[in-house]
């Protein structure tokens, strides 16, 4: 059996590590936990392991914060060492942090077969850092794990070869439909003093969302006019903290630490709306057919427009307002997508043990550069060059 190195960085990647982990490991392969140290913090660290029952990593980096080519590069310098020292068959990495790109490169240079869960995702928005992580994974991994027929389409799209690309379903979906019955069991409504369908909840976090102060002005100012038809309940990322505090909140929302795993789930199972930019809420609303509308003017994940309760409404303060209205008034009908199942963690462990690890590795194969010799317009960007 294959030794497999899985790694995690930040809050996004722990549901989506824990079912691969538990598949791979329950097919008997060896498998090692590394955790980069990206998210540090207790409230978006400690808590998820203890509600996930993720066992303690096997390596720790610590990489910390800082700019984005700063963790980038300390999570390449302390990742290549211990690659060099374990040996693996395989390396398995999941979604689009820096921690991710990170690591994929340094694997593709390594020798190691590379595994991206979540692969195929495409905002097609340059301007989000996790865009390029998200593709720039992609282009040097030998497994490509998607989640979706879109993301399917999109890596065929981009030239990827027939045998790399898998479509597994949604590992976030195995988490959560292990854990809702958990989840419902909390006491967090009780806590809060929250009736069940009546609050919405809010989550912010996007750099460009929350970074700018003309644009997180506009957006309270929408939410607190929704707030005077739909109490609001917003737990405040940390890097949102701050300048949610500079600008101050309007009355009817209510601002509350961050939740564990468990006690979010329970908030969104509870909610009558939510409202996001996070893309994993995107997704775990779709599951649960509770009504969320988005907070971006392009989503990674459209799955959850087509055939889901996500409805994308931009950033401008009328049509948030209009659309959660309109949401509201008259709620989509709930719709979950084929292959979320719960048993995405186990497509993926027969992708990686039935033949995964025999593979000649073959990278993927270089397409032609553009005939002009000029920068790739954004629409273009998405081809591997």
């Amino acid at each position: 059996m294959p030794r497999i190195v899985c790694v995690a960085g930040a809050r996004p990647n722990y549901m989506k590590i824990k079912p691969v982990m538990d598949a791979l490991e329950g097919r008997g392969a060896e498998v090692l936990l590394v955790h980069t140290g990206q998210h540090y913090d207790p409230a978006m660290n400690d808590v998820f392991f203890a509600d996930l029952g993720i066992r303690p990593p096997d390596r720790f980096l610590g990489v910390g914060s800082g700019t984005h080519a700063e963790q980038t590069g300390r999570v390449m310098t302390a990742f290549e060492p211990l690659l060099e020292e374990v040996s693996p068959d395989i390396v398995v990495v999941v979604g689009d942090i820096n921690s991710t790109l990170a690591c994929a490169l340094v694997t593709a240079k390594a020798g190691p077969l590379l595994a991206h869960v979540e692969a195929g995702l495409r905002s097609r928005d340059w301007s989000m850092p996790e865009e390029v992580n998200r593709v720039a994974t992609d282009r040097v991994a030998d497994h490509l794990l998607a989640p979706s027929p879109d993301a399917v389409d999109n890596l065929r799209a981009e030239g990827y070869r027939e045998d790399q690309i898998h479509l597994v379903g949604n590992v976030m979906i195995d988490t959560l439909l292990t854990n809702l019955e958990r989840a419902r069991a909390s006491d967090v409504l009780a806590r809060h003093g929250l009736t069940r369908r009546e609050f919405g909840l809010v989550t912010l976090h996007r750099p460009a969302n929350v970074d700018d102060p003309a644009v997180l002005t506009g957006l309270l100012k929408a939410l607190g006019e929704i707030a005077g038809r739909c109490p609001l309940l917003l737990p405040v990322h940390p890097r949102a903290a701050g300048r949610l505090a500079e600008i101050g909140v309007p009355g009817g929302i209510r601002l509350v630490p961050p939740a564990g795993y468990l006690d979010f789930i329970a908030l969104q199972d509870a909610a009558r709306v939510v409202l996001t930019d996070s893309g994993g809420v995107q997704e775990e609303t779709t599951a649960l057919g509770v009504p969320c509308v988005t907070l971006r003017d392009n989503t990674e994940r459209p799955i959850t427009v087509e055939q889901g309760t996500n409805v994308l409404a931009g950033r401008d303060p009328e049509r948030i307002v209009a659309t959660v209205n309109r949401v509201l008034d008259d709620p989509p009908a709930p719709r979950r997508p084929e292959l979320w199942d719960g048993r995405a963690s186990d497509r993926i462990a027969d992708v990686l043990l039935n033949g995964g690890t025999a593979s000649t590795r073959p990278r993927p194969t270089s397409l032609p550069r553009p005939k002009s010799a000029d920068r790739p317009s954004p629409e273009d960007r998405t081809l591997p060059i």
